[in-house]
């Protein structure tokens, strides 16, 4: 069992490890999730959100090195998706969780965005192929990439910053439909879950 697991260790190239640094932010920012819940430390929501731009710094990079090394590989690109849903996805609704987004609304809402985060990834790991040109590259992306989620942690940052943080005290309050309470900021997860989804937005990719 050992030597397997060492020998899986020898099949990662260069990138897969610039993806599993990508996957240790993501991690790590739900952890300092949970440590804000427990502890109530606002610099630990903010190192937290910290992780979000650096695992997206990561991101671009496991693919540049990819192409310098001219190595591309289905683990790659699997191991790129696993890491991206954890760093983009989950990471981003537990952040907005901890922020104060715990109406059940809000909860329906952040799972609407990593579900539609699992779906953009899913169907762009199905398509790439059809959507390669002859140089055998995507050319563009269906629905917005996952890693612009980083721009929701920044509003999220922003409302740490200012002290704008918990069930009462988000920006725009919130609002009671039927049983559940409804913060309108989770509206924002929805509108970037629909976008990555959308297959009429092309977007080019670099």
């Amino acid at each position: 069992m050992k030597q397997r697991h060492f020998s899986m260790l020898r099949d990662f190239q260069l990138a897969d490890w610039f993806t599993l640094a990508n996957a240790f932010c993501g991690t790590g920012a739900v952890f300092a999730a949970m440590r804000f819940l427990l502890e109530g430390k606002v610099a630990d929501l903010l190192w937290g959100m910290a992780l979000i731009p650096a695992a997206f710094v990561f991101d671009a990079l496991d693919g540049r090195v990819a192409r310098w090394r001219k190595v591309a590989s289905t683990l790659g690109r699997e191991l790129d998706s696993l890491a991206d849903v954890i760093s983009f996805g989950v990471a981003p609704a537990a952040l907005g969780y901890a922020c104060g987004l715990q109406g059940g609304w809000d909860w329906v809402l952040l799972s609407y965005f990593v579900g539609c985060g699992v779906s953009r990834l899913a169907r762009y790991n199905v398509t790439a192929e059809s959507l390669s040109g002859d140089e055998g590259k995507v050319k563009y992306f269906e629905g917005t990439p996952i890693p612009t989620s980083v721009l929701i942690v920044g509003v999220l940052a922003l409302a740490a910053l200012q002290g704008r943080l918990g069930v009462t005290d988000l920006w725009w309050g919130a609002v009671r439909i039927g049983p559940w309470l409804l913060h309108p900021l989770a509206l924002v997860y929805a509108l970037s879950g629909s976008l990555m989804i959308s297959k009429t937005l092309h977007i080019p990719k670099p």
